[in-house]
């Protein structure tokens, strides 16, 4: 069992939202400045925070339960087998898209869901395709230059392009003109 925060640094992990109920009475180990809590089993790590997603020089995303919760402070539960080593100069992370929630969402490497087909980026790479991504998946004024009847096609092949190539993302409209 891990206990010492400074070992998370330079990680990525996505948590799952669980109830407060799995951690009834029970004695915090370790409260970090920014207030966050944190309880550490042999099997994994709870966190109770308000904040989640860069923190300091960890990656940490919270995957929210369903129905979502109402309170702004949610429990996150991860097992220390999905803890994956984070730098920027390294191509580690792939996106997934998810055409009917319009999302889009990175993953590490080390995923064991990895099908080795997305292209691997580094975090700077990533975040620059995901805001491409979501401009795609929100807004429909890009899309006032292609003679498309379907746009929700045109959109999915376009995304599929961002995710699966190199290509710039001129190259890929430009392919679709």
């Amino acid at each position: 069992m891990n206990s010492k925060p400074e070992s998370f640094k330079n990680t990525f992990c996505v948590f799952t939202e669980v109830d407060l109920f799995q951690i009834h009475s029970k004695k915090w180990d370790y409260t970090s400045k920014s207030g966050s809590s944190y309880y550490y089993t042999a099997e994994g790590m709870f966190r109770m925070s308000n904040h989640w997603g860069r923190l300091a020089n960890s990656k940490w995303r919270l995957l929210a339960a369903e129905p979502p919760t109402a309170s702004k402070i949610k429990l996150g539960y991860a097992p220390w087998s999905e803890f994956y080593p984070d730098n920027t100069n390294e191509d580690l992370y792939y996106l997934e898209a998810d055409f009917n929630a319009n999302t889009v969402n990175y993953q590490h490497r080390s995923n064991p869901k990895y099908n080795k087909k997305a292209v691997l980026r580094t975090s700077f790479k990533t975040s620059k395709r995901i805001k491409q991504i979501r401009n795609l998946l929100e807004l429909n004024s890009w899309s006032k230059h292609f003679e498309y009847d379907d746009v929700q096609t045109l959109r999915q092949n376009i995304v599929n392009d961002l995710i699966y190539t190199n290509k710039t993302l001129e190259e890929i409209k430009s392919a679709y003109l």
